[in-house]
C-alpha cells in the first residue's frame, strides 16, 4: 500500500467543508477492519483511509498547516500503514470503568505478545508489538499497542483464495478467539495484502 503524501491530503479549509462526508465515508469503512476478541480487546486494522483520517483529524484539531509539520505527522503515521505483506492494527484493551481497568492492565502484562491471527489450517502467525516503543512494564501493559502481522507467501495466498481466518489472544489471563471473520471483514483485510 502507498505511504500518504502532503499532497494526498486536504487543506484545512477543504477538510473542514469536506468533513461530514468524509468521517462518514471513514466509520463505514472502519466498521469492516474492527475485530472485537473476547469482551475487553479490540483490534482496529489500519490502512492508508484509516491513516488519512487520523492525520486529517490531527492536523485539524492543532491547527497544523506549516510543510514541516505536516511532514512530521506523516513521518508519524505512515508506519501504521500496511506494506502488502502484513497487517497493521492498533489494539485496544478496554475496559469503562476506571478500577477494573488498572487492575486488568496488571495481569495482562505481555498480552500483547499473545495476538494471532491464523489462515485456514496453517500454522498462526504472532504479532510483532510496540516497535516504535515499549508500551508494558513489570507491573502494567498500556491500554493501546501497535501490531504489526507479518506474512508469507504461503499466508497470502491461502488469504486471496478465500481461506478462512481466525484470531486470538493467547494469555493465561485473556484467552479468546474469533474462529472465522465475517466475509466482508476477511476480505477488506486481504485487501490489504498483495
Amino acid at each position: 500500500m502507498l505511504k500518504l503524501t502532503r499532497d494526498r491530503l486536504m487543506g484545512l479549509e477543504e477538510y473542514h467543508l469536506e468533513r461530514p462526508n468524509f468521517r462518514r465515508f471513514v466509520m463505514e469503512h472502519k466498521a469492516l477492519r474492527q475485530i472485537a476478541i473476547g469482551p475487553h480487546a479490540t483490534l482496529y486494522f489500519e490502512d492508508q483511509l484509516t491513516i488519512q483520517y487520523q492525520i486529517q483529524e490531527m492536523l485539524r484539531v492543532e491547527r497544523i498547516f506549516e510543510v514541516d509539520a505536516i511532514q512530521e505527522e506523516l513521518d508519524a503515521y505512515n508506519p501504521l500503514i500496511p506494506d502488502g505483506n502484513n497487517w497493521k492494527a492498533t489494539f485496544m484493551i478496554e475496559y469503562e470503568d476506571a478500577s477494573e481497568r488498572a487492575l486488568a492492565l496488571g495481569q495482562l502484562v505481555g498480552i500483547e505478545d499473545k495476538v494471532w491471527v491464523r489462515a485456514g489450517d496453517l500454522k498462526a502467525v504472532w504479532a510483532i508489538a510496540d516497535e516504535d516503543l515499549s508500551r508494558s512494564r513489570d507491573e502494567k501493559t498500556s491500554a493501546v499497542h501497535f501490531l504489526r502481522f507479518q506474512f508469507g507467501d504461503e499466508f497470502i495466498q491461502a488469504v486471496s483464495g478465500g481461506a478462512p481466518v481466525s484470531i486470538g489472544i493467547a494469555h493465561p489471563a485473556y484467552d479468546y478467539r474469533c474462529d472465522a471473520l465475517e466475509p466482508s471483514v476477511r476480505d477488506a483485510l486481504a485487501a490489504d495484502l498483495d
